[in-house]
């Protein structure tokens, strides 16, 4: 198991700072929600590369149906190389209530999923260097004749990719066979979606060992909180986390400052 922090990018300064912190503490990750309309993500974490040595880099979440896959591509692959291959990306849907409609951007879930699917495409052949065609319903691209001075990451085949999985969508979980990673929310035919339970984890873990490639294991990461004065309790979270399958634990306070970054410098829940 291992072990990373979520926060959203604040002052870039203090943004950077607390990476150097976390890597202090002992976390392995350090992550940053990423939006149109807020402090930049990429840039911050650019800012934590040059800083840190050791602690994986990368954002929690990626709403792709808003970006430019091309954009993303560059982004990541030169995050990469300045970390010395410490990248991380995590890709979802987004939440459109967040100013999506205000920004004239994809509402719908369907339009939005095929904007994903194909943005993470595209991502892909971006990190390859080599000119390119691609021809979807949303982006048609033609690279053949157009030198390109791209970035390749350093992790190759490229950047690893974490997105998030609506079990037991069978839609949504093909797209994470595609990738390194899932986030995993449960969205049953009815009602509400909600965070998984280690029961549905050991569920998921199953599934993509039957439907994936084989050649490589799936990161299975869960976000949630441990209460870092009770060293005890933690252990009995994580341990239950864990035993189903799951390979990171994300910190996550998305409440007052002082409490976040009070946790944070406690450590990770190991």
């Amino acid at each position: 198991m291992k072990f990373g922090f979520v926060m959203p990018p604040l002052d870039p300064r203090k943004t950077v700072e607390f990476a150097v912190e976390a890597e202090a503490a002992g976390w392995d990750g350090f992550f940053l929600s990423e939006s149109m309309w807020s402090v930049d993500a990429w840039v911050c974490l650019a800012g934590a590369a040059e800083r840190t040595e050791r602690i994986r880099l990368g954002t929690l979440l990626t709403p792709l149906s808003t970006m430019r896959p091309w954009k993303l591509a560059s982004e990541s692959a030169t995050l990469d190389r300045l970390s010395g291959g410490r990248a991380i990306i995590t890709v979802g849907m987004g939440a459109p209530d967040v100013g999506f409609a205000e920004w004239g951007e994809a509402t719908d879930l369907r339009t939005r999923a095929e904007l994903v699917d194909e943005g993470l495409a595209i991502v892909r052949k971006c990190w390859t260097g080599e000119p390119f065609r691609f021809k979807g319903k949303h982006y048609r691209i033609d690279l053949e004749d157009l030198p390109l001075v791209v970035p390749t990451p350093v992790q190759q085949p490229g950047v690893p990719i974490w997105v998030v999985g609506a079990w037991p969508r069978p839609k949504s979980m093909r797209r994470v066979l595609g990738t390194d990673g899932v986030v995993p929310y449960i969205k049953p035919k009815k009602g509400d979606g909600r965070p998984p339970t280690p029961h549905e984890i050991r569920a998921i873990v199953a599934w993509l060992a039957e439907h994936g490639s084989g050649d490589r294991p799936y990161d299975i990461v869960i976000e949630g909180q441990t209460p870092g004065g009770d060293p005890d309790r933690a252990a009995e979270i994580i341990l239950e986390w864990e035993t189903a399958g799951a390979t990171w634990w994300i910190e996550s306070w998305w409440g007052a400052e002082t409490e976040r970054t009070a946790r944070l410098r406690q450590g990770p829940p190991r």
